[in-house]
Formats: structure tokens, C-alpha cells, sequence
């Protein structure tokens, strides 16, 4: 499949997830099933941007489960080693957190337990930082919400909860699959088109399960124009996908 039917400013986002100060890849969530790619997370982020990249996605895995940014010194060595900018998420509860994270140089963060455990502190974030600094991470399986590095999951339908921080004032979400991330088996489709539809005045960024160029124009060809961009890890790792010829058959 090579027919773009859909060509917006669509963004491919390489993923750098950081584990104890190294750039790893984890199967749909799970702590205990890590590779490791490389223990320099800054040289992978500067392989990225030489191969075209114009944005990174960076999580702080410890963060994530630890309630806290981990990763900040490591963070901050990507952000001045690179002139792209980074997005991260992993960790950031509090606007205390926020400042801290922008303080080691990243251009907008993720909220996404926050989001499902204390959605003031979001209207706090929106107001204090901006709509365009703060993206709600949405980590579903089954449709529902995931939480605390995926580690607990909640009640909350995924696209009840967009409905409801696009009415907050969010305009920018995440939408990963977590049966899917990691897998090498092919977006979710069907998911993210439903995702899209509960906030059309929204943009989103869909991740997981990404495998090869044509997954990633089966998701330009959705025909959802609230599309932004998609987030891409293992297959970039793995060789499935050369970053620099998908920037070229996409643009």
C-alpha cells in the first residue's frame, strides 16, 4: 500500500522510553519484558533528528510507575544534545512536577493518570502553561483507561474521558492501545477512528502497534483530518521501518 488518499501535516514521532537512564522498548506496558536498545538515550534522540525527525516522544518509564519524574538529568541531556523538540510523559501529577520538566528544556508534556485520578490539576496545567504545553495521555485497553504506567486499570471509557478534558479545554490528546504497543501487529484502527470522533475539534496522535509504512498510511487514509501524527518504537528499533524513507513517502 503506497496510495496516500489523506496527506495532512502529519507527524511521525520516534519514541525514546527511558529505563534507569537507558533507551528500552517494553511489551504492551510490562516491566518485565525489556529490551534494552541503547545506553545512550541522547545519541539515539540525535539518530533520530540526522534521520529527519522534527519531533521527539520521550516517557520516563520510571516516572511512570514511581508517581514522579526519575529521569530528569538524562531528560535534560537528550533535550540539549538535539535542536528538535521533545514531548514527554511518565510521572508528571502536579503543575510542581510540570515546571521541573520544562526547566530540563521539553517543549510539552503528557498527563495521563493525573488526568484520570485528578482532572483539576489538568485545568491548573491548561491555565498555568497553555492548551498548546500540556497533551492528555490516553492509555487504553478494551477501551478502557490504564493508569500508574499501565499498571492499574480503571472504569473510565477512553473516549468518555477525552469528551470530557476537550470540554476542560484540552486540544491536544494521546491515544495509545495497549493490546496492540509493542506487538508489531498493526494499529487499531477501529479504536482510534472512534477516539477521533469523540473530539473532532481535537488533535490526536495515535501510538502502538505500528509495523511498517503501510500501517502508518492506513492511518492517514482514516480520513479523520483531526489526525496529527503517530508515535512509532519497536519497528524503528527493529529495522521494520528506516525512519528516513517513511518522512520521504509521507511528505
Amino acid at each position: 500500500m503506497t496510495d496516500i488518499r489523506q496527506k495532512p501535516n502529519f507527524t511521525v514521532f520516534p519514541a525514546i522510553d527511558i529505563r534507569g537512564g537507558k533507551c528500552v522498548r517494553l511489551i504492551q506496558g510490562d516491566y518485565e519484558r525489556q529490551t534494552t536498545y541503547s545506553d545512550s538515550p541522547d545519541a539515539q534522540a540525535s539518530l533520530w533528528e540526522k534521520q529527519g525527525a522534527e519531533f521527539l516522544h520521550l516517557v520516563d518509564l520510571d516516572g511512570a510507575r514511581e508517581g514522579r519524574p526519575v529521569n530528569l538529568e538524562t531528560i535534560a541531556s537528550i533535550t540539549k544534545a538535539i535542536r528538535i523538540p521533545c514531548e514527554l510523559g511518565g510521572g508528571i501529577r502536579t503543575v510542581e512536577d510540570a515546571e521541573l520538566v520544562f526547566r530540563a528544556g521539553i517543549e510539552r508534556i503528557i498527563v495521563g493518570t493525573a488526568a484520570c485520578e485528578n482532572p483539576t490539576v489538568i485545568e491548573e496545567m491548561l491555565l498555568k502553561f497553555s492548551h498548546e504545553k500540556v497533551v492528555i495521555g490516553i492509555d487504553a485497553k478494551n477501551g478502557k483507561a490504564s493508569v500508574r504506567g499501565w499498571q492499574k486499570e480503571t472504569s473510565f471509557n477512553a473516549t468518555d474521558l477525552a469528551e470530557e478534558f476537550s470540554r476542560r479545554g484540552a486540544n491536544r490528546f494521546i491515544y495509545t492501545d495497549i493490546s496492540t504497543d509493542g506487538m508489531l501487529s498493526g494499529p487499531n484502527c477501529c479504536a482510534i477512528s472512534e477516539f477521533c470522533d469523540a473530539v473532532p475539534g481535537a488533535k490526536v496522535i495515535a501510538s502502538g502497534g505500528i509495523s511498517s509504512a503501510d500501517d502508518v498510511i492506513k492511518l492517514m487514509n482514516l480520513g479523520k483530518k483531526n489526525i496529527e501524527g503517530v508515535i512509532i518504537g519497536k519497528a524503528l528499533y527493529e529495522g521494520k521501518i528506516l525512519l528516513s524513507d517513511l518522512l520521504k513517502l509521507i511528505k
